[in-house]
């Protein structure tokens, strides 16, 4: 967050952030926003996107709510071509829809899941980049950012398939930055540790409790689970000017977890 009389630090750009309607998504969009950025929330989700606009909307920010489905090549293009209807501009595309099966072994995760994990978290990686590529190339610069995780730097028994979707991530990461710098588009990621959003339970594959809780916090060197602000934060940095000789770099925002 800027401290007061700062200047705001995306002023005139125009953002995108896919699973914006909850968690770190709502976090990113609402900071950007603050920040000067107009926003399209973009979810899956109608009643979560719709609220993340409406409360950017209500703080005096510029936000509009498009319903899209990352994995489909017809939405996501919609999607994009929303940021341009409403905002005549695209500067940063925020790849933040994540989806994971359970906690469980390996061996048990069902075909459909791995599917659906693969498709969100990586095909839709590649589908938004068939789209704000050539539009990025055509105006000379552009900001992708991608949310991974400390389960790409550091997997654990239980979430193999998971884990291997966002190593995807940080690779497609560091490949992309090179591929895309002589344009002058730049390709970043965040590596979340665990954080209280809708995938907690998913993550640790039985109910949320007290003790549970605790158990997954005590892996965390600073004391504590990630919150949508601490991702926020990481991804205006890299969003915003000063982050303009940052690329292929996968940031772990996760209070020492990966060490």
């Amino acid at each position: 967050m800027r401290g007061g009389g700062g200047t705001m630090r995306l002023k005139d750009k125009a953002a995108l952030v896919t699973g914006a309607g909850s968690g770190f998504g709502e976090g990113i969009a609402k900071c950007f926003a603050r920040e000067g950025a107009a926003v399209v929330v973009a979810d899956i989700d109608d009643e979560g996107g719709h609220r993340v606009a409406e409360q950017i909307g209500r703080g005096g920010g510029k936000a509009v709510f498009v319903r899209a489905d990352v994995t489909r090549s017809d939405e996501v293009k919609a999607m994009v071509e929303t940021a341009l209807s409403a905002f005549g501009r695209l500067d940063i595309l925020v790849n933040n829809a994540g989806y994971s099966h359970v906690n469980q072994s390996m061996l048990e995760v069902s075909e459909a899941d791995f599917d659906r994990t693969y498709a969100v978290n990586v095909k839709a990686v590649y589908l938004a980049a068939l789209e704000v590529v050539p539009l990025f190339r055509k105006q000379g610069h552009g900001c992708i950012i991608n949310t991974s995780s400390t389960a790409a730097l550091r997997p654990r028994p239980g979430l193999t398939w998971y884990n291997g979707s966002k190593g995807a991530v940080n690779t497609i990461t560091k490949s992309m930055a090179l591929e895309l710098a002589p344009d002058r588009i730049r390709v970043n990621a965040v590596c979340p540790v665990i954080g209280a959003t809708g995938m907690l339970e998913t993550f640790m594959g039985q109910p949320d409790t007290p003790e549970l809780r605790q158990k997954f916090i005590e892996t965390v060197p600073l004391g504590r689970m990630s919150r949508p602000e601490d991702i926020a934060n990481a991804v205006l940095y890299l969003a915003a000017d000063e982050g303009e000789f940052l690329t292929g770099v996968c940031l772990p925002v996760d209070g020492g977890r990966t060490i």
